[in-house]
Order: C-alpha cells, then sequence, then structure tokens
C-alpha cells in the first residue's frame, strides 16, 4: 500500500487556530519554513489571514478543492464531523487533536474512523505529533525539523519523537520521514514499517514502541521489513510498572516482553536497549549494509584498544588473526615499538602516513571482515589529519571510528562527518556498531 500521499504530498490543507503559538499555526510555519514547494491552504470557519515565515495566506473558511492530505489541530469532538465534510476532498488525514481512546474516549475514536473509512480515507493518529516527508520538503509536525537521509522513524509516543529527532541532529543523523502514530485508530506501526521497506529514501528504519494491537500482523510485517532494510526497535513498558504506563499512555496493550523480544529475534529485527543505542545503530547502517564478525582494531594509544577488545569480546564478535604476510608488511613501515598484533597499535606519535597505510594493509587481510580504527590524538598532532588518512585510505571492507575526546577531535569529526563517515565517541559504542552490522551479516 503506497502512502505517497503523506510523504510526498503535492498539496496540503491544516484546520485549526492560527494564532501564534496555537498548534495549527506552529505545523503552518514548519512547513513553510522546510520550503515545501507544493500548495499550502489553512483552514479556519473565522476566516481572515495570517502571515508567517514572510509569506501571507488567505485563511479559507471551508475546504473546497481537493488535497492529498489534511492535518487537524482542532478540539476533538468536531473531528468527525470535519473528516465527514472533507472525505470527498482529501486521501488523508493526520490528527493532531487529543482527547480520544487514550482518555477513555473510544466511541469518539470509532466515529472518526467510521467517517473516513467511508469516504476512502486513511488516518494517521490522533494523539500525534505529526509526519516528516524529509525528501519530499514536507514538514507535517510541530517538532524540530531534520536533515535529510536515510533514517524513517516510526514512534508511537509524540515526545519521544520529537526528543529522538533533536537528538538526532546533534548526532549528525540524517532523516527520510518521521511519523508519530499516537493511538494507531487506522494506520498503526505495521503499515509503515511495510511502507517504508519499500521506500527508496529509506536506508533504516527505527521503530519506537510501547505495544502493538494486532500482533500477527506485526510479526509479518517486521518479517517483510528486516528482510529488506535493517529495522532498529526500542520497546518501551519492558517491566510490568513500565507496562501499565504505555497502557495510560496510549491506551495500547504493552504484553509481555519475552513474547516482544522472541517476536523481533524471530523477525530478524536488531532491538537496543536506549535511545543512543538506537543512534549509534542509525548511524552504523547509514554507512554499511552489514559486516562480518572478524574484526581488526587499529589504535595510538593501548588503553582504548584493549577496552574496544574486551567490547568485542564480549558482544560475541571476533578479535581477527593477522596473517603472517600482513604482520610482515606492518613491521616493514612502523617502528620497533608498535604492536602488529590485534589490536595494532601504533602509539601516540602516529601521523596521516601511519594511519593510512596500516588501515591499507589490514584491509587486504582476508581474515579481516571490518576495521575499529581509534584515535586520541596528542596536542601535537592534528586530528583533522588523522581524519584525512582515513578518508583516504583505500579500504573496501566496513570502518567504523572512535576518535576521542570532545574539543581535542571536534576539528577531525567534523571532517570525517563532511564525508560521510560518523564517529562513535567511546571504544565501547563503537564496538556495539559493528556488532549491529554483523547481526546483518
Amino acid at each position: 500500500m503506497s502512502l505517497d500521499f503523506f510523504f510526498y504530498p503535492k498539496s496540503v490543507a491544516v484546520f485549526g487556530s492560527f494564532k501564534k503559538g496555537a498548534i495549527a499555526y506552529e505545523i503552518l510555519r514548519n512547513i513553510v519554513e522546510g520550503g515545501f514547494e507544493g500548495k499550502i491552504i489553512p483552514v479556519n470557519p473565522k476566516g481572515g489571514r495570517v502571515e508567517v515565515a514572510g509569506r501571507t495566506f488567505r485563511i479559507r473558511e471551508k475546504l473546497e478543492e481537493p488535497v492529498d492530505t489534511a492535518i487537524i489541530a482542532i478540539p476533538a469532538k468536531f473531528v468527525p464531523s470535519l473528516i465527514d465534510e472533507i472525505g470527498p476532498l482529501i486521501r488523508g488525514a493526520v490528527v493532531i487533536s487529543a482527547g480520544f481512546s487514550e482518555v477513555g474516549n473510544e466511541e469518539l475514536e470509532r466515529e472518526m474512523v467510521e467517517k473516513a473509512k467511508k469516504h476512502g480515507v486513511r488516518v494517521i493518529g490522533p494523539n500525534c505529533a505529526g509526519i516528516f516527508g524529509v525528501h519530499g520538503k514536507f514538514f507535517g509536525s510541530f517538532e524540530v525539523r531534520v536533515n535529510p537521509g536515510g533514517l524513517a522513524l516510526i514512534s508511537q509516543s509524540g515526545a519521544f519523537g520529537g526528543a529522538a529527532l533533536a537528538m538526532g541532529n546533534d548526532e549528525g543523523i540524517g532523516f527520510s520521514a518521521f511519523v508519530s502514530y499516537g493511538n494507531a485508530s487506522d494506520l498503526n506501526e505495521s503499515d509503515f514499517l511495510e511502507y517504508f521497506a519499500d521506500d527508496e529514501n529509506t536506508k533504516a528504519i527505527a521503530l519506537y514502541i510501547e505495544g502493538v494491537k494486532e500482533g500477527r500482523r506485526f510479526l509479518k510485517a517486521l518479517r517483510y521489513a528486516s528482510e529488506r532494510k535493517p529495522v532498529i526497535i526500542l520497546k518501551a513498558g519492558k517491566s510490568e510498572s513500565g507496562a501499565k504506563a504505555a497502557a495510560s499512555h496510549t491506551g495500547s496493550l504493552a504484553g509481555s516482553y519475552e513474547i516482544y523480544r522472541a517476536a523481533f529475534k524471530q523477525a530478524g529485527a536488531i532491538e537496543v536497549e536506549e535511545m543512543e543505542e538506537l543512534f549509534d545503530a542509525a548511524k552504523a547502517f547509514e554507512m554499511y549494509p552489514r559486516a562480518g564478525k572478524r574484526i581488526a582494531v587499529i589504535t595510538n594509544s593501548g588503553g582504548p584498544g584493549v577496552l574496544a577488545t574486551d567490547k568485542l569480546e564480549k558482544l560475541g564478535l571476533e578479535i581477527a588473526k593477522l596473517s603472517d604476510e600482513t604482520v610482515k608488511e606492518l613491521r616493514s613501515f612502523l617502528p620497533p615499538q608498535c604492536s602488529t598484533r590485534n589490536p595494532v597499535d601504533l602509539i601516540a606519535d602516529a601521523d596521516y602516513e601511519r594511519y593510512k597505510r596500516t588501515i591499507e594493509v589490514v584491509c587486504k587481510d582476508e581474515n579481516v571482515d571490518a576495521l575499529l580504527v581509534i584515535c586520541v590524538p596528542p596536542i601535537f598532532i592534528p586530528s583533522e589529519e588523522i581524519a584525512k588518512a582515513v578518508i583516504e585510505a583505500k579500504c573496501d571492507k566496513p570502518v567504523v571510528v572512535n576518535f576521542m575526546a570532545g574539543e581535542l577531535v571536534r576539528g577531525g569529526v567534523k571532517l570525517l562527518e563532511e564525508n560521510g563517515i560518523k564517529n562513535f565517541p567511546t571504544p565501547e559504542r563503537a564496538a556495539k556498531a559493528l556488532r549491529w552490522l554483523a547481526l546483518r551479516g
């Protein structure tokens, strides 16, 4: 089922109050400032004009022409009749309004869905934060706008979604889409999994769920998506208290966590424990589709190299045994005090040439599936120099980097990111990134 009319719309109508600070006004502002190139129609029975981001719009008293999507931010009790009225003119409705099943108002939600079905309209929400179709320059939400990229974020919770988008910006993540689906009265996580699995701009899918309503359908959709793309899941409501909180939040059934865990594994999805891991996994998959389990560690500092080795082994990955030929070649140009076994320790004064040659030599070793390159630069070697070595080294295998820390590596990290290489700020986080890639290996 195509949901392009939501994520790549050519026209949109926004319903609500257009006073500054009101939700409909903020969504309108986001759509305009985000550079949406299609038709935008603000609607409110009082009419008038609204000025937003240097443009003036006439507020229509009612919708009188067809649009792809309607974004609705009006009091809950008026939503069913509005959908009945505009149903023949729209393909999809994003209902931001709260006050439905999440507060026990199931009847009103049922009525809204019935009116939508009567007209063949698909509904996202209610009680949601809206949607982004980033490559369609469509920011139909009041959340912070993001940079284009390959991650589609599906979130049951609007607030979590907003926090995740802001965090994603800080982490240098690029997004293809965002959808907060709230009460899932019509479209739910399974629909979005299937849609993004086939969306050419989406490289990986991140899913935040508290619970699902149709277990069997969810498993089928999850398997369908996981066969095509990495699906990263953060499940909330694992504990008994958390499950109760989830039920009152979006009216969902959280169910037994063990059942979910088994389902994720069976479908080939990747479960993470916390938000930080969600982004680290997304960063890894934005760079590489998969990796093998045999890892070579290259470092200029013994301690972080040991930490990385410990973590890799703990995560079930292998510390690759370098061939005699590789060791011999490394010894031919590395200073005698360097360790040429794995991890390869280039020692503190390692420069551009030492890093570049080592990466290239180790990369050729057929016992190595992926590389973890660590850099803790001394004050006399700029981190940009080592970043340049990583970028320019000829290697056709996944290379995950850990430059640390803070101000010392800011320039190098910026240069890496400009060249599509994401930094993992600790050896442990870099090791986890390799594990997630290996799970798809």
